[in-house]
C-alpha cells in the first residue's frame, strides 16, 4: 500500500499502484477549437449506437461538435441508445442527509469548518429511524445516505446507520437498496461498509482539473489530497464493493474538461477491475447559505443538455443520476437525452423529511435544491410524460451487480428483468400510496406495457404477479 501525506494531517494510505492517471494538458490538448469534419462526428455515434464505449479522443471530438447540426445528431443519438438500452424506465430514490460535521472547507459548500451560518447537526439512531418512515410512508424503496467528512462519521459509525435504515420498517414500507455518499476511507473502512449491506458507494472529485482542485480544497483539509480522493474508488473495488459512482460538480471548471475527466476516470475502473462506474451524477452549481462562488464556469442550460447526450453515448451502460438540484422544468426538458435515476420528494435538511416546511431552510441544507414537487407530484408526471417509475431493487438482491450486471446488460438481457421488475414495483406504489391520480395514470400505463408485450408464460407470469399485488396485498415479487 501507499501511503501519501497531506501538510500536519496522518498518512493517508492508497489502493495499491495508485497513480494519478488525470493529465490536464493531454486532457486540454484534446479540446483546442478544431471542429471535426462531419464524418468524424458520425463515425463516433456510429460506434456509441453500437453500444461500445467511447475513448476519451472520441468523446473529444462529440465536444468540440458545436455546430448546430452535430449538436442534433448528437441529442438524437443520446435519445435513440437511452431507449434501446433502458426503454422508459425511470429509477427513484431519495438522499436522506444524516449529519453536516465536516473537517474540509470546500469554498463551494455550505458545509465548510469555516462556515458559522449552517446549523450543525447529526442524527440519533431514533432520529434516523424516524426519518426512514416518513420515506417509507411516502412509497420510498431506495435511499442514499449522505455524510459530511469528519471523524465521527468512522466507518463503524455509517455501518451502524445503515444497519438502522434496513432494520426500519412502517407499514408496508421498507427500504430494499441503500447506497453511501460519504468521505473516502481506506481499503478496511470501505471493507467494513460494504459487509453492512451498502449498494452503491458514491463520492464526487468535483472537478478533475488539479489547479481548480486545489483552489476550492485548501491544502491543510483532507479532502486538498487530490490523489486520495482520485484513488477512492480504486479503494472501494478492492474492497470488494464492484458498485461506485463518479460524480463531478459542474460550474467549477471547463465543463468540457470534465467530461473527459469522468470518462477517463470510468475507463481506468473499467481496464483496472474489469468494470466501470455504476452510476455518473452531475450536479450543476447552486446557491448555498455563507456561500460565493465565481460565475465563469457556470453551465448553460443548452450545454448542460450536451453534456448529458455526451455522457450517453460515451458510456452507454453507465446509469446517469440527475438530482434535485435542478427545477421541475429542466428536469423534464432533460430526461429524454440519457438520464436512467432521479431522486425525487427530496429534502436535505438534517431532519428535514419529519421537520421541513414548504420552504427551504438554506442554513440547515448543503446547497439550495430546485425541486421540492413530492415524490407523487413526480410520479405523476413522469407517468403522464411515458416514463415507468421503477423502485426496482431485484438486480443486486440476486448478485446481478457490479461485472455480472455488465455480463446481463451489455447483450441487451437485462430489459427481461427491468419492466417486469419496475412494472411490480409501480404496482406496489399505486397499491399503497399514491393518489387517485396518480393510481389512474400509473394504470393507464401498465396496461399499455402489457398490451405491448408478446404473448407468451412470461407475460401471464407478469399479470399474475401485478394481479397478486393488487388484489391480495403481496409485496416484493421480483424476476
Amino acid at each position: 500500500m501507499t501511503k501519501v501525506t497531506t501538510g500536519t494531517l496522518p498518512q493517508l494510505t492508497l489502493s495499491r499502484n495508485a497513480v494519478d492517471f488525470i493529465h490536464d494538458r493531454d486532457l486540454e490538448d484534446l479540446l483546442k477549437p478544431r471542429p471535426p469534419d462531419a464524418g468524424r462526428v458520425h463515425a463516433v455515434i456510429d460506434r456509441s449506437l453500437a453500444k461500445e464505449a467511447l475513448t476519451v479522443e472520441e468523446t473529444a471530438v462529440l465536444l468540440r461538435a458545436d455546430d448546430p447540426e452535430s449538436v442534433a445528431l448528437i441529442f438524437d443519438a443520446a435519445r435513440r441508445l437511452k431507449r434501446e438500452v433502458y426503454g422508459n424506465r425511470i429509477v427513484l430514490f431519495a438522499p436522506l442527509y444524516i449529519g453536516n460535521d465536516c473537517v474540509n472547507d470546500c469554498v463551494y459548500c455550505a458545509f465548510k469548518r469555516s462556515n458559522r451560518e449552517v446549523v450543525r447537526r447529526t442524527l440519533d439512531e431514533e432520529e434516523i429511524r424516524r426519518q426512514v418512515q416518513a420515506l417509507e410512508d411516502k412509497g420510498h424503496k431506495r435511499l442514499i445516505l449522505v455524510f459530511g467528512e469528519h471523524p465521527r462519521y468512522s466507518a463503524e459509525h455509517i455501518a451502524r446507520c445503515v444497519r438502522t435504515v434496513y432494520t426500519t420498517r412502517h407499514g408496508n414500507g421498507e427500504i430494499r437498496r441503500l447506497n453511501i455518499n460519504a468521505a473516502p476511507m481506506d481499503v478496511e473502512g470501505f471493507r467494513r461498509v460494504h459487509e453492512a449491506g451498502i449498494g452503491t458507494y458514491q463520492v464526487f472529485q468535483e472537478t478533475y482539473h488539479h489547479e481548480t482542485y486545489g483552489r476550492y480544497h485548501p491544502a491543510n483539509t483532507r479532502k486538498g489530497n487530490y490523489l486520495y480522493r482520485l484513488d477512492a474508488l480504486s479503494r472501494a473495488q478492492e474492497a470488494g464493493i464492484d458498485d461506485v459512482g463518479l460524480g463531478v460538480l459542474f460550474g467549477l471548471y471547463d465543463w468540457r474538461f470534465e467530461i473527459l475527466g469522468l470518462v477517463t476516470h470510468a475507463r481506468h475502473l473499467q481496464q483496472r477491475f474489469g468494470v466501470g462506474p455504476h452510476t455518473i451524477s452531475f450536479p450543476r452549481l447552486r446557491p448555498a447559505s455563507g456561500v460565493a462562488v465565481e460565475q465563469k464556469y457556470f453551465v448553460s442550460d443548452h450545454d448542460f443538455k450536451r453534456l448529458i447526450a455526451i455522457l450517453r453515448l460515451a458510456v452507454p451502460y453507465t446509469g446517469l443520476i440527475l438530482t434535485a438540484r435542478e427545477n421541475a422544468d429542466v428536469r423534464r426538458t432533460v430526461m429524454e437525452f440519457g438520464v436512467s435515476q432521479i431522486d425525487a420528494g427530496t429534502r436535505i435538511e438534517i431532519g428535514g423529511y419529519t421537520e421541513a416546511g414548504d420552504a427551504q431552510c438554506m442554513e440547515r441544507e448543503q446547497f439550495q435544491i430546485g425541486d421540492i414537487r413530492s415524490l407523487d407530484e413526480v410520479m405523476r408526471e413522469l407517468l403522464v410524460d411515458g416514463y415507468l417509475p421503477s423502485f426496482c431493487t431485484a438486480c443486486y438482491r440476486l448478485g446481478r451487480t457490479g461485472e455480472h450486471f455488465m455480463e446481463f446488460a451489455i447483450p441487451g438481457f437485462i430489459k427481461r428483468f427491468c419492466t417486469p421488475n419496475g412494472l411490480t414495483t409501480l404496482m406496489e406504489y399505486l397499491t399503497d400510496y399514491a393518489s387517485p391520480e396518480t393510481k389512474a395514470a400509473g394504470r393507464r400505463l401498465i396496461e399499455q406495457e402489457l398490451a405491448a408485450m408478446p404473448e407468451g408464460a412470461a407475460k401471464a407470469e407478469l399479470a399474475d404477479r401485478l394481479r397478486r399485488i393488487e388484489q391480495n396485498a403481496e409485496h416484493d415479487l421480483y424476476f
